[in-house]
């Protein structure tokens, strides 16, 4: 475990490094900057600014010293703010992982329970309205689903405020997130639990008399869960891509809806401080989904 732990932080870091080195000159090759189209500075306080965010300096130089102060652990400034870029990923991260956090919660507990459902009803009628449900919402993005709820609940039912504040009200966006997850886990339980039904000690355990609901959840739901826990990661990636949008569509102040106004902006090194906390992220939940897979089940050898 050790050794394989080891070897991913090594690929993290450069994998890592890689996702900076790929933005930062992506970034630096179009045209443009983040004080372009706005209004008309004086030379002298357009060239302050460029020597403030080393804009004066040859761009490979200019990565070099980012990378520098990045590993001090400073990702700088805003462009257009001035806000410590830390400070902000900080607050608005707390938002979107309580949205975040709530839609993974949602999307296991529907997914589980539904994918039973259907396991345990297969060929009949729930079995069928479960498949044709989940066929339906994978084939939904977030952001349909989420402007179908806002268009239905908010302005057509007025049951919902529409435009909200997070503390109030999460409910849609958190459904919108959840949906797609919740029909992938349903189709991924479902199979799973009868692949793990047809085995030797599933039948041995009903042969010996042992209640339904143990085997259920003893000897049959703890082995189907498996394959979720390999799926925690991608959704995981899911639900972060899918709040840049939902965010936007909710004006919910999040880290999702702060990187797509860095980018309407332009504001590079706000741009690259989420994409940089993004990749460590994403980088840091797919391993530790890894260590939880062994975790569940001991016979899975990492290295």
């Amino acid at each position: 475990m050790a050794k394989y732990i080891f070897k991913r932080v090594i690929l993290a870091i450069v994998t890592i490094f890689i996702v900076c080195f790929i933005t930062f000159f992506t970034m630096n090759a179009i045209p443009g900057g983040p004080f372009a189209g706005e209004k008309a500075k004086s030379p002298e306080v357009q060239a302050a600014l460029e020597k403030r965010f080393n804009l004066d300096k040859p761009v490979g130089q200019q990565f070099l010293i980012y990378m520098k102060n990045l590993l001090h652990g400073d990702f700088g400034i805003s462009a257009k703010t001035g806000r410590d870029i830390s400070d902000t990923i900080g607050s608005k991260f707390a938002v979107s992982a309580k949205l975040g956090i709530m839609a993974v919660l949602l999307a296991v507990a529907l997914g589980v329970v539904f994918g039973s459902i259907a396991a345990l009803q297969r060929n009949r009628w729930p079995d069928r309205v479960i498949i044709f449900l989940s066929t339906l919402f994978t084939s939904l993005p977030s952001f349909v689903l989420g402007s179908f709820l806002l268009v239905i609940f908010s302005v057509k039912l007025g049951l919902v405020q529409a435009w909200s504040p997070t503390h109030q009200n999460l409910v849609l966006p958190v459904i919108s997130l959840a949906m797609y997850p919740a029909a992938y886990i349903t189709r991924l339980t479902k199979t799973s639990m009868l692949d793990v039904m047809g085995q030797d000690y599933v039948r041995t355990a009903r042969a010996k008399g042992v209640a339904q609901w143990k085997v259920l959840f003893v000897h049959t739901l703890r082995n189907a869960l498996i394959p979720v826990v390999t799926y925690l990661g991608p959704m995981i990636a899911s639900v972060l891509t899918g709040s840049l949008v939902v965010e936007q569509i909710f004006t919910i102040g999040g880290l999702g809806a702060e990187f797509v106004q860095s980018i309407t902006n332009r504001d590079y090194p706000m741009i690259m401080g989420v994409t940089i906390f993004l990749a460590v992220f994403m980088v840091t939940m797919n391993l530790l989904t890894d260590i939880v897979y062994k975790l569940i089940d001991p016979r899975i050898n990492l290295d």
